[in-house]
């Protein structure tokens, strides 16, 4: 309110100054009184007299700047009733004497038509002057820095898919997804686990009733091998596949463990396919995303799917399987032992084949089941599961 209080007077004091201008302009051109009270009687006279008026017009013209001072100009020279050309007609060219009202009336129609082709080109000149300010104003500056805005990036976990992907992919593996809500045959039966087998207190997890089928039970996957059997159902051999995934268990979250993580299973099957083949796959894959100087090994072991079955260990990347520190303690991330459990493999027992009507005497294969989120816990040396979903981007931006 005060700055608004202090500029219009100010303003208003600007525009009558700018009044008192033209009004003093056009009374000191002696418009108002006629050519005998102001002494003219020869020819010469009348034009010396309307040269004084045009130039005094050219000055008010060329103070005429903006829009409110070009409207005030135009009606001080253009003005019917009291503008100075209309004074000009009235007191000059109407009240004199015979000999000179030739000499004025062409004189007034030059003055006229100056004038009026000068208001317009001043009037233009402002609207264009006006249109180059605005365009001043709204122009894009270039050479402006521009706005920076953040560029989001794939989370660790699925960069982590993608590297484990584009190994796999290399060797002619194709890459199948599924449903995470899965039927229990394809989660448990097919897979030769039994109603009942004691394998499922271990794969514990979340059942579904649906309002439009309460009849037909669901649940929510607990690994990616169901796509195993969906896919050897849809394709005879030869069969490469990995399937990446999110599954479910109703484990309690801690450091290792969380009741939804990430899982990608391995399934090769055709014929005089030996566990040789598998271990060359599961070794390149392993140097590939660790590193060649990893070493592995086989530990024998037990799933209901697999026969035989191990369990695949790899020296530890921390410690380079020493088991001790750099500070000559005990290595924290393999306890001392020098090794690292990666993930359960083995090759496809037959009487899995049997639910997809492959013949067991003439096909052979292998599966792995491996967890991507430990599988990033290790390689980037990361201690809690649990920060892969806490959606903190301090965390985050460490893996742009």
């Amino acid at each position: 309110m005060k700055g608004r209080s202090t500029a219009a007077p100010l303003l208003g004091k600007i525009f009558r100054v700018r009044a008192r201008s033209f009004k003093m302009t056009a009374d000191d051109n002696k418009s108002g009184l006629p050519l005998v009270h102001l002494g003219i009687t020869k020819p010469e006279e009348v034009a010396a007299l309307f040269a004084d008026l045009r130039g005094r017009f050219d000055t008010d013209c060329a103070c005429a700047c903006d829009e409110s001072s070009w409207k005030l100009f135009r009606d001080t020279w253009l003005g019917r009733k009291s503008g100075v050309l209309t004074q000009v007609t009235e007191n000059w060219l109407k009240q004199a004497s015979t000999d000179l009202k030739r000499v004025v009336g062409q004189e007034l129609n030059a003055l006229r038509a100056h004038v009026e082709t000068q208001v317009e080109a001043r009037r233009t000149a402002i609207e264009s002057g006006a249109e180059q300010t605005a365009a001043a104003r709204e122009r894009v500056d270039l050479s402006l820095p521009g706005v920076q805005r953040p560029i989001g990036s794939h989370h660790l976990i699925r960069q982590v898919l993608q590297q484990v992907e584009d190994i796999f992919f290399s060797i002619g593996f194709s890459v199948v997804e599924g449903p995470e809500i899965e039927k229990p045959y394809y989660n448990f039966e097919a897979l030769n686990i039994p109603e009942f087998h004691p394998v499922r207190d271990d794969m514990d997890t979340f059942y579904l009733q649906l309002p439009k089928n309460p009849q037909v039970p669901l649940l929510l996957r607990t690994h990616t091998s169901p796509m195993q059997i969906r896919t050897m159902e849809k394709q005879k051999p030869p069969v490469r596949v990995i399937v990446p995934g999110k599954v479910y268990r109703r484990d309690n979250p801690d450091a290792t463990h969380s009741f939804i993580f990430h899982q990608i299973e391995g399934l090769a099957v055709d014929t005089d396919i030996t566990f040789c083949d598998f271990t060359g796959t599961i070794e390149y894959f392993v140097k590939q995303f660790f590193g060649p100087s990893v070493k592995t090994r086989f530990r024998p072991s037990y799933f209901p799917f697999t026969e035989p079955s191990v369990e695949f260990d790899v020296s530890c990347i921390f410690c380079d399987g020493s088991g001790t520190a750099a500070g000559g303690s005990v290595c924290s991330k393999c306890k001392g032992a020098g090794w690292i459990e990666l993930f359960g493999a083995g090759m496809i027992d037959p009487a899995v084949y049997g639910f997809v009507k492959y013949d067991p005497k003439k096909v052979s294969g292998f599966a792995f089941g491996m967890g991507i989120d430990r599988l990033a816990m290790l390689k980037y040396g990361i201690d809690d599961i649990q920060v892969f979903f806490q959606n903190d981007v301090r965390f985050l931006r460490q893996f742009p």
